[in-house]
């Protein structure tokens, strides 16, 4: 994660620390989210921060329901094969 700090002059200066938080909980009291939030709420930024983290999450939903529905189509095919495989076995039984 990277640690925002920012100087009077307006630079912004990125340090990296090697800590992930391993809950939910955990990960909204780290320093670097916590300054995220400041930072937001310091420079009225709140709106524009919604909007890209909404757009970020409605993108990331799409993916997520794309990867279901070409696993639930890979699920099906499979299945449609192994009905083919036995319906064919059956009719070499009966032959």
């Amino acid at each position: 994660m990277a640690k925002v700090k920012l100087s009077k002059d307006g630079n912004i200066d990125f340090a990296k620390t090697e800590n992930i938080p391993s809950s939910v909980k955990k990960f909204r009291r780290s320093p670097e989210i916590e300054g995220f939030y400041r930072f937001v709420y310091e420079n009225l930024l709140q709106r524009e921060a919604f909007e890209i983290l909404n757009s970020l999450y409605l993108r990331r939903k799409k993916e997520e329901a794309e990867k279901k529905k070409a696993l639930r189509a890979e699920k099906r095919a499979a299945k449609k094969k192994e009905k083919e495989a036995l319906a064919a076995k059956k009719k070499k039984a009966k032959k």
